[in-house]
């Protein structure tokens, strides 16, 4: 199915451009959203969608003749990977703080601060949502960042890093947005996809870099 970022969330995923689809947020996982990334040979699922046929027929569509990896920035973006790990037949790439929920999980891959992908994704460890939060930054041709839990909805078209009342570590989170903006490379300025719940943010949930909010204070949300 092929839609711009201007519809609303359906059954299906949504196609936004020619390589990326952004899943409807998973309620048994956090409300978590999930990302497919068409970028070569290993084409990227982050995060986990809900284990629909809807969801499942598309990813494989999606991963026939390439060999896809599933990325997990969060310990809440885990729900059905080791169903999804089997019916896509493909690695799982995750922190090593997080390693230990899934120790059942067969060809599971895992970094300490940073990692390059083989189609050159960049992985930053950014713990204080959970422990072994990370993002992915996807260089040009996609000038993306998959931001997972570490920026979130806050109202329409911003995005922020807010102190929530499951946030692991807040004072470590803070250090780890100072850690991811002198990171990324200063001419960058990608477009930003978060992992959380996108529903406030609807009809576009790909956001420009503008969209990330300074939240200085120790506001609080559920």
């Amino acid at each position: 199915m092929t839609s711009s970022s201007s519809q609303r969330f359906s059954d299906e995923p949504n196609q936004l451009n020619e390589w990326l689809w952004v899943f409807s947020p998973n309620k048994n996982s956090f409300s978590t959203t999930s990302w497919w990334l068409d970028c070569g040979t290993e084409p990227v699922l982050i995060d986990c969608p809900a284990l629909t046929s809807s969801n499942l027929s598309t990813l494989k569509k999606l991963s026939e003749g390439k060999t896809p990896k599933i990325i997990l920035t969060n310990r809440k973006a885990h729900s059905s990977v080791s169903e999804l790990k089997e019916a896509l037949g493909c690695k799982v790439l995750i922190q090593e703080q997080e390693a230990y929920l899934l120790p059942q999980l067969n060809g599971l891959e895992t970094f300490q601060d940073e990692i390059n992908t083989v189609s050159g994704l960049k992985l930053l460890w950014t713990p204080g949502p959970t422990p072994g939060s990370c993002i992915v930054f996807a260089p040009e041709p996609w000038n993306v960042l998959f931001c997972g839990r570490l920026l979130i909805p806050v109202k329409f078209g911003e995005l922020a890093s807010i102190r929530h009342e499951t946030t692991f570590h807040w004072a470590m989170q803070q250090k780890s947005l100072k850690k991811l903006r002198d990171w990324l490379p200063r001419e960058a300025n990608p477009q930003l996809a978060s992992g959380a719940n996108l529903s406030l943010l609807m009809p576009e949930v790909l956001l420009k870099w503008e969209a990330w909010k300074y939240i200085t204070d120790d506001h609080k949300t559920k």
